[in-house]
């Protein structure tokens, strides 16, 4: 699950400026654990080194311990503080990651990330002119550099000098993507100053190209009403919702019911040290949805925000969005926790904790949680898609089609374009219990609502292929769902077997080849591309195909078979093969992406 707030490209480059990411060398040995249950000092370089490897491995928990550890035995060594300062911030304990920083600072004076720490509790502390020295001294990089002139503005600001932090802000020279948030902050700025058509001119410019962007829309908003001006709050709101390309967020939703009842509503930022709150929240929740490079420090500046706002709800959602990425379930759904109830996020977030307790294998607890919500808004489907999206992740189709039938009958007699989902899920479900004939009802409606979509596309034409059935029109909706999704190892394959089953082996082979070229961790694709390779006779290649196959952990019965070809090859004549409909997405495994997929819970 990701925020959906400031966003902007660029920033994966900028975070290798920041943090450089551990890499793992091997499997963590189980530790013993003292009395107070942290790793027991073997040695400095042993957990030092064990440390590495849990950070590599994203058991940030653990790495904050082995490098407490080994401080111990080597309590100046700048490189172990160092880490640890950044382990220790990464889990949220500030008490230490400080002390640690005000030894650091000692030795090396422009210390970023001890730089940092320092002005955030000068800064909690009321101290804005020493925590605006400390944050200019943390500059380097250019997030760096970005970092320090936003959190020095609002130091300015806070001591009542709002001239010198837009001067501080109109002077930085940086990148477009950097401009976005400084353009953002000096709009905060000039309302926390009171200068109403300053900030109004700075968020009518960033509202005209980023009106989709959930926290703009949601400051622009708070600063039209604080002024008194409904109307244009209220259609700030509308317009969000109307270019939000996937289903709108329930804090806009939520916000348009507020504003119909003309509540006047504060300014988003009324304090200087929620404005420092929000610049750590919205550079860490962006820099964490930029892959590996970003991850750490974004949990890092997540972790700040919450440090000097406990409460926010935001930056809790995009912290537990991190965990989820790190696969950390537990810590994510302690976080989810953290979040104060009753919020219009509530059933995203619950719907959340659900999918986590179902990666801990905790289904029991993930059906009940979910039930209750859905019991408590029948209106409300996601409960019960994702639900259903639980069961056809464990493979119990039956009850997965009883509750996607539960959906369907709640939609009503006219289902909408956005409902083929459900349709879609059912019917493989239907498929994989054997039941064809109710599963190409449930696939051809699908389609008739979302003709375009390539999942259906796939795995009905693929359907029909695979039952010699249909078979000229399977392979053109096969071919459109190519063309759609070129890139889609699972779709491709599903091509390239379709010409497998119809004896086009050359041309199957061409396509498998693809396949494996995008999804090379693959046993099944790599098994059909070594059956393709053995039909157009490439039999050294085929048994190079099948071995790697079976070097990446394929379900049993098709090991078995692979190992068979291996000893056999394959009979003259192709034996009917199962279908292969490519790995259509789990609903309980959706990407976790900010820009709302119809199907998928977010929470902000």
């Amino acid at each position: 699950m990701q925020i959906e707030t400031i966003r902007v490209r660029g920033f994966a480059k900028a975070a290798f400026g920041m943090l450089a990411l551990a890499g793992s060398i091997g499997a963590l040995p189980t530790p013993s654990l003292a009395s107070d249950g942290k790793p027991v000092l073997r040695s400095m370089l042993g957990s030092y080194i064990a440390g590495r490897i849990a950070r590599g491995q994203n058991d940030t928990a653990s790495a904050a311990d082995y490098y407490e550890r080994a401080l111990t035995r080597d309590a100046g060594n700048a490189a172990l503080i160092e880490q640890s300062i950044l382990m220790d911030a990464t889990e949220g304990r500030f008490e230490r990651a400080i002390k640690l920083s005000a030894q650091l600072v000692e030795e090396q004076p422009t210390h970023r990330m001890a730089r940092l720490m320092l002005g955030l509790q000068d800064a909690k502390a009321d101290r804005w002119a020493q925590a605006g020295d400390h944050f200019k001294a943390s500059a380097s990089s250019p997030m760096g550099e970005l970092t320090s002139a936003l959190t020095r503005a609002w130091m300015l600001a806070a001591q009542g000098n709002a001239k010198a932090a837009i001067d501080l802000l109109d002077g930085v020279k940086q990148a477009e993507w950097a401009q976005f948030y400084i353009r953002y902050h000096k709009a905060l700025i000039f309302d926390l100053a009171g200068r109403s058509q300053d900030a109004r001119a700075t968020f009518e410019r960033i509202f005209r190209t980023e009106a989709k962007v959930l926290r703009v829309a949601i400051a622009y908003a708070h600063h039209a009403s604080a002024a008194g001006d409904q109307k244009l709050a209220r259609s700030i709101i509308d317009e969000h919702i109307k270019k939000s390309t996937a289903t709108p967020h329930p804090s806009a939703i939520a916000l348009a019911e507020t504003l119909k009842g003309n509540t006047r509503l504060p300014h988003l930022i009324e304090k200087p040290i929620d404005g420092l709150a929000e610049v750590f929240y919205g550079l860490g929740e962006a820099l964490s949805t930029e892959g590996n490079a970003g991850v750490g420090i974004g949990a890092v500046y997540l972790q700040m925000a919450i440090y000097l706002k406990p409460q926010q709800p935001f930056a809790l959602a995009a912290l537990a969005n991190v965990y989820e990425t790190m696969k950390r379930y537990d810590a994510a759904i302690a976080t989810y926790d953290r979040i104060p109830k009753n919020t219009p996020l509530q059933s995203a977030i619950d719907i959340r904790k659900a999918l986590n307790l179902n990666q801990l294998e905790r289904v029991d607890e993930a059906r009940v949680l979910l039930e209750e919500l859905a019991r408590q808004d029948p209106k409300d489907v996601r409960p019960l898609d994702a639900l259903g999206g639980i069961m056809r992740g464990h493979k119990r189709f039956q009850e997965a089609v009883d509750i996607y039938t539960r959906i369907i009958i709640s939609l009503g007699p006219k289902p909408e374009k956005k409902h083929w989902t459900y349709f879609y899920a059912r019917g493989t479900s239907y498929e994989r219990m054997k039941k064809w004939s109710l599963a190409e009802v449930d696939l051809q409606k699908a389609l008739v609502l979302a003709p375009e979509q390539p999942l259906v596309l796939n795995y009905l034409g693929y359907s029909w292929v695979d039952q010699n059935r249909n078979l000229k029109q399977g392979l053109a909706m096969i071919e459109k769902a190519v063309s759609l999704r070129p890139d889609d190892g699972y779709i491709v394959d599903s091509l390239g077997w379709a010409h497998y089953r119809l004896g086009n082996h050359k041309e199957a082979a061409k396509w498998l080849e693809r396949a494996v070229e995008l999804k090379p961790e693959d046993p099944v694709l790599n098994d059909h591309l070594g059956d393709a390779f053995w039909r157009v006779d490439r039999k050294i290649e085929a048994r190079f195909q099948w071995e790697q196959a079976l070097t990446l952990k394929p379900e049993p019965e098709d090991a078995e078979k692979i190992q068979r070809k291996l000893r056999d090859g394959l009979d003259t004549k192709p034996p009917p093969r199962a279908a292969r409909k490519g790995k259509e997405p789990i609903r309980a495994d959706q990407p976790k992406q900010t820009r709302l997929a119809p199907q998928k819970p977010v929470v902000q």
